[in-house]
C-alpha cells in the first residue's frame, strides 16, 4: 500500500488546453510535477528530473512509462489497474495525432485525479465496521426509568 503524500489533483481540460496554449512548455512541467508525486507516493518509478530527461530524450518512452508507473500505484493498493503501459499506444506514433493524444491525457490524469481522490479519502474507500442491516445501538436514556413509566419510586427502589 502506498503511504508518501498524495498528489495534486489537475483538470484534464485544463492540463490540454494550458498545454496548447504554451505551446508544450505546461507539459514538460507536468510530466515533472506527475512523475515527482509518483514516486513521493510510492518510493518507486522515475521521479520528476528523470522523467523529464527521459520525455525530453525519447519523449515516446514516457507514453508508456506514465500510465504503467500510475496502474502499478493502483495494484500496489489493491486495486484493479485502469491504465497500463499499453495505454501508451494512445499517443503513437509521437502523439501527432490530436484526438487519441486527448484521449490518453482524459484516460491518465483522468485515473489520477480518481487515485488523489481516493488517497486523500480513505476512510470512505473503507467498509464500515458495522453491517449495513445491523443500526448502531440507541444511547442509554439520561431519563430514569421510573420517571418513563410515571410510577412513584417505592421504598425497596431507593
Amino acid at each position: 500500500m502506498s503511504s508518501g503524500p498524495v498528489g495534486q489533483k489537475r483538470g484534464v481540460w485544463f492540463v490540454i488546453l494550458i498545454g496548447v496554449v504554451t505551446f508544450g512548455i505546461y507539459w514538460l512541467y507536468w510530466v515533472f510535477k506527475t512523475q515527482e508525486e509518483m514516486k513521493k507516493r510510492t518510493g518507486e518509478g522515475l521521479g520528476g528530473v528523470l522523467g523529464l530527461v527521459v520525455w525530453l530524450v525519447v519523449s515516446p518512452v514516457s507514453a508508456f512509462v506514465i500510465p504503467s508507473e500510475l496502474g502499478n500505484m493502483y495494484a500496489g493498493d489493491g486495486k484493479e489497474k485502469p491504465v497500463t503501459g499499453l495505454t501508451g499506444l494512445w499517443l503513437f506514433p509521437f502523439g501527432i495525432f490530436v484526438i487519441p493524444a486527448i484521449v490518453w491525457a482524459v484516460k491518465v490524469q483522468g485515473s489520477l485525479n480518481r487515485y488523489w481522490d481516493e488517497a486523500a479519502t480513505p476512510a470512505a474507500a473503507a467498509p464500515s465496521a458495522l453491517p449495513a442491516d445491523d443500526p448502531a445501538p440507541a444511547p442509554a436514556s439520561p431519563v430514569p426509568a421510573e420517571a418513563e413509566t410515571g410510577e412513584e419510586p417505592t421504598a425497596t427502589d431507593t
